[in-house]
């Protein structure tokens, strides 16, 4: 996927974009240096490193993964094109400067005194809150995901594999250098919370829910859609396969509020109804969001 900065600079969009990096790089180095980093927790990336020298040898998280983050950046644009925009660039320079210049205000005592479970869900929330906002703005977080897209240019791992696979690696490392059981633990729940955060800052909550009816009353339960509930549908030609008999199907995508009225009205009708009801982590359309508004985000 390529990040290029497209839009007009100094349009209101442009501020917008990076208006979240600002925010989320510093949301992001709070987290680094308030939860994480004093419990040696090494939840992946570059400032896992970063996490892992500084205990060692004092050397600066953000110093290190900014050491790391520019040769990176710049093997990535060498061996897969100019996928890695200004945006990346400014991205993890101001995380850098932020986990250093919030280290050195505030200094190295966790926020959260002897409670590093506290302190790894309250850490994850941040850099999945920082981070989603920098992949909100088209921007990425440089580091081991410039690794895993190398990697899966020259072995085919898929990338989401890669990524876990470093950031295993790195989270193993630390495992090493401190010698401690507990770390490695803490990192994983980080690195699941991060995930987490950064899929609900992307998407947000989805309140909606997709429905498969499959009833002899297919032309009731449509009338209800799209009379009642004003939603629409669409038809699925089936068969069954016990009977082989035709089947309609009807597929839907409703609110929360809407599944139990409409689970009302067929139990009412055809309480035999076969009907699946799946959670839609997004729905773009009319009367969703639009597919326009997503993109233009």
């Amino acid at each position: 996927m390529a990040f290029h900065n497209k839009e007009k600079i100094f349009s209101s969009k442009w501020f917008i974009s990076y208006a979240l990096i600002t925010i989320g790089a510093f949301i992001m180095a709070s987290g680094y240096v308030l939860f994480i980093s004093p419990y040696k927790i090494v939840p992946g990336g570059v400032y896992g490193i970063g996490i892992i020298l500084y205990h060692l040898i004092g050397l600066p998280v953000g110093l290190t993964g900014l050491a790391l983050n520019i040769p990176l950046t710049i093997l990535g644009i060498r061996l897969l094109g100019p996928r890695f925009g200004v945006k990346t660039v400014v991205g993890f320079v101001l995380a850098s400067g932020f986990i250093d210049g919030i280290a050195f205000l505030y200094g190295t005592d966790p926020l959260v005194e002897n409670d590093p479970l506290l302190s790894s869900i309250f850490g994850g929330v941040l850099l999945g809150l920082g981070l989603g906002m920098i992949f909100k703005a088209r921007a990425t977080s440089g580091g081991s995901s410039i690794i895993a897209m190398v990697m899966t240019k020259y072995t085919r791992i898929p990338l989401g594999q890669s990524l876990m696979i470093i950031d295993a690696l790195i989270v193993f490392l630390g495992l090493v250098s401190f010698g401690d059981w507990t770390i490695p633990l803490y990192s994983l729940i980080v690195i699941f919370i991060t995930g987490k955060v950064i899929d609900i800052v992307l998407e947000g909550f989805s309140y909606e829910k997709t429905l498969f009816i499959v009833s002899d009353k297919y032309e009731e339960i449509a009338a209800k859609i799209l009379e009642d509930l004003n939603r629409g549908g669409t038809f699925i030609e089936g068969k069954g396969m016990y009977k082989k008999d035709e089947k309609k199907i009807i597929f839907v995508n409703v609110t929360r509020r809407e599944v139990a009225i409409l689970q009302d009205f067929i139990n009412q009708i055809d309480p035999d109804a076969f009907v699946t009801v799946i959670e839609a982590s997004e729905i773009l359309g009319k009367g969703f969001r639009s597919l326009r508004e997503k993109v233009s985000d």
